[in-house]
């Protein structure tokens, strides 16, 4: 028997955010039916795989509501959401390491083009190979390549294999570079770390920093609540990275929810790297980090902070300057410059190490001298140094620290290029791909640093303003 809850009664912040969970059904009746609008079964003629609703309920809660606090009140939806039955018990006719059918079910979700917003929190139990490239991988990567769709992957709870044998790496298809590969924090307090049982990186190059983020999963001495399959609300704990992914996605939908549409998948991806803290943890387990609990902390800038969003296509060949926006009179002491590129790109699954189609070097000058900012040769080993596979990472994070002062026209500047078998395409063949770039401006002694920034470019930028009114509990 579990614990009792409140359910909030009013509707989801938004309705007009299409969100879908890819999972194992839902029992006959739960308790979150008000929020799920479209409940549909891949294969109407199988019957539920044993155990498969009632994760579906936990992925679906964790989504709905975040971490569940018995006896605490229910925070309220950011969207409704819709609930596929992709895997049920016809899953023991299939060879475990390949779940070819299954797939197939995904597929049909993916084709429809329905939603901007997915979560998938089961896969083949497969850790990555570096020489092959998975048929899960190679497919979801290809569907979003357009840059239009916001995918959550679960990394596996795995983490306690063998890691000499690399049994404890982040399991297919989790290593998709055009998706965001969740891990498990241990706690929602500011000392945590991973969990034991969440997977490890590294990914594979392209794909080097897997996995992208890690959120609260749940651990023996704090663990996840959902809500169970009773009949009243009522909520079991759990751990898991099943439910650490579904929970980054909330963070994800409530951006969307709040911002409206001007915001692409893309910039949210970014904004939620570049607000990451890793908390001095290594990227082989953790990824670029943590995401603040505050949704505040995400869209709004506080004092002495400026947060600035460039977000658009990028041409094969050509170079897009991205000005930093600076008071006209200056900064006031030291400034943290923190910037996160992120794009979407096609794909190449013949090939390994020549993985990813798109490619960019990203150039930052101040004062009129160039140096060094992403340094993207840190991302790769001295093998994938002499290949340029730094090039062709789908996600730069970095960050800097200058004096305000001495501080003129800071520039970066992106130059895409496009690959095929490994060799160079040229602009005329290549695709045009999405892209988004993520500043924040950190300068503690220059409190109104964003306003005396939208002064100073009133007529080129635009304030972001939220668009729903109503108040909304920071915590998410």
């Amino acid at each position: 028997m579990g614990s009792g809850v409140n359910l909030p009664t009013a509707p989801p912040y938004a309705a007009d955010v299409k969100v879908a969970i890819l999972d194992g059904g839902l029992p006959e009746y739960s308790v979150v039916q008000p929020w799920v609008k479209d409940y549909r079964l891949s294969n109407n003629s199988a019957t539920d795989l044993n155990g498969g609703p009632d994760h579906g309920l936990g992925v679906t809660s964790a989504f709905l509501f975040g971490p569940l606090d018995p006896g605490e009140p229910v925070p309220r939806p950011f969207s409704y959401v819709d609930h596929y039955r992709v895997l049920d018990n016809d899953i023991h006719g299939e060879e475990p390491l390949e779940l070819y059918r299954t797939l197939g079910h995904i597929e049909e979700v993916l084709l429809s083009h329905q939603y901007e917003f997915l979560n998938l929190s089961l896969g083949p139990d497969l850790p990555i190979d570096d020489d092959e490239i998975h048929p899960w991988t190679s497919l979801l990567d290809t569907y979003l390549a357009d840059g239009r769709t916001f995918l959550t992957i679960a990394a596996g709870n795995n983490g306690e294999n063998d890691s000499s044998l690399g049994l404890d790496r982040i399991q297919v298809p989790s290593d998709c570079v055009n998706a965001i590969s969740v891990g498990a924090a241990s706690t929602q307090c500011p000392n945590w770390q991973k969990t034991i049982y969440s997977a490890s990186g590294p990914g594979r190059a392209p794909g080097r920093v897997k996995p992208d983020l890690v959120a609260f999963g749940g651990s023996p001495k704090e663990y996840f609540h959902v809500l169970s399959s009773e009949v009243t609300p009522s909520v079991i704990p759990q751990c898991g990275t099943s439910f650490s992914a579904p929970y980054l996605l909330r963070k994800a939908v409530g951006i969307r929810a709040l911002m409206g549409h001007d915001i692409t998948p893309l910039a949210i991806k970014a904004l939620l790297i570049n607000n990451a803290n890793s908390n001095g943890h290594s990227k082989a387990h953790v990824g670029w980090g943590k995401v603040p609990k505050s949704i505040d902390s995400l869209i709004e800038s506080s004092d002495g902070e400026a947060k600035i969003i460039y977000q658009g296509e990028l041409s094969p060949g050509k170079y897009l300057k991205v000005p930093v926006p600076i008071p006209e009179a200056g900064v006031d002491g030291k400034v943290t410059i923190s910037a996160t590129c992120c794009y979407s790109t096609p794909v190449d699954p013949q090939d390994t190490s020549m993985y990813t189609r798109a490619g960019v070097e990203i150039s930052w000058s101040v004062n009129d001298k160039k140096e060094p900012f992403f340094k993207q040769k840190k991302i790769a080993t001295e093998a994938e140094l002499r290949a340029d596979a730094a090039k062709w990472e789908s996600v730069l994070h970095a960050e800097k620290t200058k004096i305000g002062s001495k501080m003129s026209e800071p520039t970066f500047e992106i130059h895409y290029m496009a690959r095929e078998g490994g060799a160079p395409v040229s602009s005329s063949r290549a695709e045009v791909i999405r892209y988004a770039f993520v500043v924040t401006l950190k300068a503690p002694k220059h409190k109104k640093i964003f306003n005396d920034i939208l002064d100073t470019y009133a007529n080129i930028l635009t304030e972001i303003e939220p668009r729903i009114t109503t108040e909304i509990p920071v915590e998410v």
